[in-house]
């Protein structure tokens, strides 16, 4: 039965969805263009707090370098801490060809040009990660499998060695990475390395991501993995399991495969680039907002600026780690959008985006904690939403979810044309703090863009606990579940979940890149069972749908807790001609079996071939 109250809450709750929509749709519509008439007053700098740090051409390059070195230092070994960084540069030239700007980047560290255009902000010098040693006091078992969280976007880089001792370093620009690493809008003039192969071994890495960019040579090296979207490269060096390219020019022939693993797309079905800060030249701070695009290839910024709307920095919420989460969720449904500034916060309810064409834009990797089992974020089922920049992890009480796209009952408002899009949207379970969920990312709604996760059941963190223990205290069943059709995923990464790491239910799905390891960590075989199947596939397709197309894709078995556990499938599918896997493959790490690489086709991943994948080129097979 309704009451009156009821009414006239309902009453009130449209009348502000009417201004807020309102809002939305007048900021969509009205937006402050990219290159305006000059003001004669300042604009004063946005309030982002203590951990955003703005610099300017004109400032000394020594002071720039001592801030850059000295948060580098902080955090190169602060993977599970929660610190968060982000240091933007107006346009100008950073360094000189005698003094260039040489600096490294740490965990949770975001380094963004304030341009329209990449070409605005040029680093004459070098912006690099390298390895981490991490036995022997620092002397040995040097890798980039765990170099995670950091972001590098909308620059140039002039790489210059001027002054670098290491001769073996001072050849080229290393970025040697793995998981939760994005590069977005940078161009480089010099050579490129996405592993460090300097100093002692063995110099792993397990990237990563590359959208909206241009590069000369690039080095490919021990990457086991890696997406480049919508891109442009002169040479690429090599491929070890699984590199993937889609709309990139240069990108090399996937002819050859599986004798090089390349897959290669010549456009990209469905992409919009992420959300940037720029500002104008008058010194006014907006967001520009990409537009998505169908069937696309190179960058967006060749010809100018990024096809899209600007936003100004006046119609976002600003929120601080310290703001309660109801002032948050206040601006949210007044129409705000929402900048998250770096930093955790605990989210005690869900915030809540509401409108077509709300954004909210993480800085610095600021973090989303859920707390009381909470479901941190959710998005309604609503045309243009854009989730950016946000790492979401899961609290010590289970959340049912933590992203949480559309209802299962919602009323699917959603356009094909203007996609709601998650672009950079991590997950943790577990790493830094016990985490517990049911499913991470839920997608219900139709015509959904994800455009690089990483979604992340840790299989390693500061609780000190032993596998066995792991299992039954960091719990997360299902990685990502999708529900809605039409979802497109570029970059989609997701591992160790204790049941299926993905289940694809909704119809018309498309995958470029998947990435995943099964779960290292069951104490049994009978923990890995489903039903009567020994374990759960890594990506699962649901068994009512009829159209779906994957791209390259990978699942890693290292039962290092139980080498005997089986996992009967990498990939299950229904076997229908609409739905289609090219450029498949599992792989073994050193411990446990994959016995099928899809649905009984393709041999055993296992200790008879470590390190080998077992590749499947198209199923079924044309």
């Amino acid at each position: 039965m309704t009451t009156r109250a009821g009414r006239a809450v309902r009453r009130q709750f449209g009348r502000m969805f009417a201004i807020g929509l309102t809002v939305v749709t007048a900021s969509a519509l009205t937006g402050t263009a990219a290159h305006a008439t000059p003001s004669a007053k300042p604009v004063p700098t946005p309030a982002f707090g203590s951990n955003v740090t703005i610099f300017d051409p004109s400032m000394p390059v020594e002071q720039i370098q001592a801030k850059l070195d000295a948060t580098w230092t902080k955090q190169v070994d602060n993977e599970m801490g929660t610190d968060r960084y982000a240091f933007y540069f107006k346009p100008g030239t950073y360094g000189t060809d005698t003094k260039p700007l040489q600096f490294k980047v740490g965990y949770y560290t975001e380094i963004a040009g304030l341009g329209a255009s990449p070409n605005d902000v040029v680093i004459n010098g070098k912006v690099e990660v390298y390895n981490r040693c991490t036995a022997d006091g620092g002397t040995s078992n040097c890798l980039a499998l765990v170099n995670f969280w950091r972001t590098l976007s909308n620059l140039s880089i002039k790489v210059n060695n001027f002054g670098q001792t290491d001769g073996c370093k001072a050849t080229t620009n290393f970025w040697a990475v793995s998981q939760a690493v994005s590069l977005r809008r940078v161009n480089v003039n010099g050579p490129f390395s996405l592993m460090d192969y300097c100093g002692p071994g063995p110099q792993y890495a397990s990237g990563g991501f590359i959208a909206d960019s241009q590069f000369g040579d690039v080095t490919n090296g021990s990457q086991q993995q890696w997406l480049t979207r919508n891109s442009k490269v002169g040479n690429w060096s090599n491929a070890v399991w699984n590199q993937v390219f889609a709309g990139v020019e240069g990108a090399p022939s996937e002819d050859s495969f599986p004798g090089t693993p390349y897959t290669t797309l010549a456009k990209t079905p469905v992409s919009r680039e992420k959300p940037y800060l720029f500002v104008d030249p008058n010194g006014k701070w907006n967001v520009r907002v990409p537009s998505a695009q169908k069937n696309s290839s190179g960058v967006s910024w060749g010809a100018g600026l990024t096809p899209g709307r600007t936003i100004p920095l006046s119609d976002f919420y600003i929120a601080k780690p310290s703001d309660p989460t109801w002032l948050i969720n206040a601006n949210l449904l007044l129409g705000k959008n929402l900048f998250l500034s770096p930093g955790v916060y605990n989210i005690d309810q869900s915030l809540n985006v509401l409108w077509p064409n709300q954004v909210v834009l993480g800085s610095g990797h600021a973090t989303l904690t859920a707390v009381n089992g909470a479901t941190p974020l959710k998005v309604a089922d609503v045309p243009g939403a854009i989730v950016a920049g946000v790492t979401i992890d899961a609290g010590l009480k289970e959340s049912k979810t933590l992203l949480q796209v559309g209802s299962k009952r919602g009323l699917g408002f959603s356009s094909a044309a203007n996609p709601t899009t998650l672009s950079d949207v991590y997950f943790r379970v577990g790493g830094p703090h016990v985490g517990k969920t049911d499913t991470a990312l839920e997608v219900n709604s139709d015509n959904v863009l994800i455009d690089h996760t990483w979604v992340w059941r840790a299989d390693h963190g500061v609780e000190g606990f032993t596998d066995t223990q792991r299992w039954n205290t960091n719990t997360g069943r299902y990685g990502a579940v999708i529900n809605g059709d039409n979802v497109t995923a570029t970059g989609l990464f997701v591992e160790h979940f204790q049941k299926y790491n993905t289940v694809w239910n909704g119809d018309k799905g498309t995958t470029v890149l998947y990435q995943n390891e099964l779960p290292y960590d069951p104490p049994t075989q009978a923990d890995w069972m489903n039903g009567t199947v020994e374990g759960y596939a890594g990506y699962k397709v649901g068994d009512k749908v009829k159209t779906h197309n994957l791209y390259g894709a990978g699942v890693y078995v290292f039962n290092q807790n139980n080498p005997s556990i089986h996992t009967e499938n990498g990939f299950e599918v229904p076997n229908r001609p609409g739905v289609k896997l090219h450029h498949i493959m599992t792989v073994n790490l050193s411990a446990g079996t994959i016995d099928h690489v899809v649905n009984g086709v393709g041999g055993p991943a296992d200790t008879s071939v470590i390190g080998v994948p077992v590749f499947v080129t198209d199923y079924p097979t044309p």
